[in-house]
């Protein structure tokens, strides 16, 4: 089969790979029906987990057909159409007792890291009956993809970390795919006021009509007194740090109101400057994580009825055997307009 292969820091390749095969009796085979680029692929392709082996096949995202099952699954079936989850969870050790699933035991975050992933056209899935959704018919395939990582980990560890309820004021710091998530599975709670503040005018515009009330460009000034000017000089009661650089960071640590919540989602691989001689006395609640996929499948069902255009995060379609061409495309997110790409398997 065709598979995206990393050989090192700033070598990925599309080669064949042997197809594979059950391992355990959890597992189960799924043919790749569509499967996507996360950013988180992008930083292992620049060499910032160096744990990552030699010929590890990439990706964490998935819609596919499950091809055979384990003998130990008893829940998924070979010809059901599923999202692959990007954690995988056994549900049996103390980790996933407390639903901390993304440091289960025996699984969390592996796929496309420690083992194959999902960049190809089969992949192999532990823990089958915990990590794969059943897919209604009803359901867009590429608006699915979307409940595999980027959905659930906007919702999960900025939106509900971060508390949002209904007539709060949010701020998200990153139109990328995670922000922009933020801002979609925020409006499942009913906040007043969201602004979303990014560089790029192509994706603030994106912001408006995905359901932003205000945006700000840091080129065209202060982005706190802009903020304050929103809602007023106690700030905003959440915000949601979605780039993970010092300077989104910085914004988020000044405009939060006292009794409110920051957020950190994005991936930081900086020290910051975490100013606690201000921000001890604000009674903040400030949160970090990796997410557990807990609520992929009420996501599912709220995006099954919602009249939100979700497939606007979708911005480039290619061939799985047009991975690398994909591949610069989202390395180059910016100059080319781009969010999410989708790329079938044909």
């Amino acid at each position: 089969m065709k598979a995206m292969v990393y050989h090192g820091a700033g070598d990925i390749r599309l080669e064949d790979k042997p197809k594979p095969q059950i391992i355990d009796p959890t597992d189960a085979v799924v043919k790749i029906v569509k499967t996507t680029i996360c950013g988180t692929d992008l930083g292992i392709w620049k060499g910032k987990n160096p744990e990552v082996a030699d010929g590890r096949i990439l990706g964490h995202e998935g819609v596919g057909i499950v091809e055979e099952v384990g003998s130990g699954v008893k829940n998924i079936k070979k010809g059901d159409k599923v999202i692959i989850s990007c954690v995988s969870k056994c549900c049996s050790c103390d980790n996933c007792k407390k639903q901390l699933y993304s440091h289960c035991r025996n699984g969390g975050w592996i796929l496309g890291y420690m083992i194959d992933g999902t960049q190809a056209e089969y992949v192999r899935t532990p823990y089958a009956d915990n990590s794969l959704i059943p897919l209604p018919d009803h359901v867009n395939d590429e608006v699915a993809l979307l409940i595999s990582d980027v959905l659930p980990t906007a919702h999960e560890i900025g939106v509900q970390y971060g508390d949002v309820k209904p007539g709060d004021s949010v701020f998200i710091a990153g139109a990328g795919p995670v922000g922009m998530s933020a801002l979609l599975t925020a409006q499942l709670y009913s906040p007043a006021v969201i602004i979303v503040c990014d560089m790029d005018e192509n994706r603030l515009k994106l912001a408006k009509e995905l359901g932003a009330t205000h945006t700000i460009n840091p080129a065209e000034g202060n982005v706190p007194e802009k903020v304050f000017e929103i809602v007023g000089a106690d700030g905003v009661d959440c915000a949601i740090e979605a780039v993970g650089i010092p300077a989104t960071w910085d914004m988020c640590q000044e405009i939060a109101k006292p009794g409110g919540h920051i957020a950190v989602v994005g991936v930081h691989g900086k020290p910051v400057d975490f100013k606690l001689e201000k921000l001890w006395i604000k009674n903040l609640a400030i949160t970090t994580g990796l997410v557990n996929s807990n609520t992929a499948e009420m996501l599912l069902k709220a995006i099954s009825t919602s009249s939100v255009d979700y497939t606007k995060m979708l911005t480039h379609r290619f061939k799985l055997s047009e991975l690398e061409e994909a591949y610069e495309v989202f390395k180059h997110a910016s100059e080319n307009g781009a969010m999410k790409v989708v790329l079938v398997n044909e």
